[in-house]
């Protein structure tokens, strides 16, 4: 007969999965900010090449608006990531506060 409790070895093995649930997200959030910060790596060499080619300012602008989209990306990925993180271990060592968090946020705007 169930009674509707968690007993502790449960709930000690729903922590472990939990655990293992958020290491993999953080995983993948490290991934694709790595990604997006490559990718702007190689626009950013895209745009010295144009330069020092004397490409036309269009085309420099243009791949430096794509090197900011991308940086801009990266950086509001990384702040969301950390507001997740704050939202779910607020008492955690290190870990922003929202006004921090919102202060980087904003700095990205």
């Amino acid at each position: 007969m169930s009674t509707g409790s968690v007993s502790g070895a449960d709930a000690a093995s729903a922590n472990g999965t939990d655990a293992e649930a958020e290491a993999l997200e953080r995983a993948e959030a490290k991934r694709k900010i790595v990604n997006r910060l490559r990718r702007a790596h190689g626009q950013l060499a895209a745009v010295i090449t144009a330069v020092e080619s004397d490409a036309h300012c269009r085309d420099v602008v243009q791949q430096l608006s794509a090197v900011s989209k991308a940086l801009d990306r990266a950086g509001f990925l990384v702040v969301s990531t950390a507001l997740k993180d704050c939202l779910t271990a607020p008492e955690g060592e290190g870990e922003l506060d929202p006004q921090e968090l919102e202060k980087l946020f904003l700095s990205l705007a």
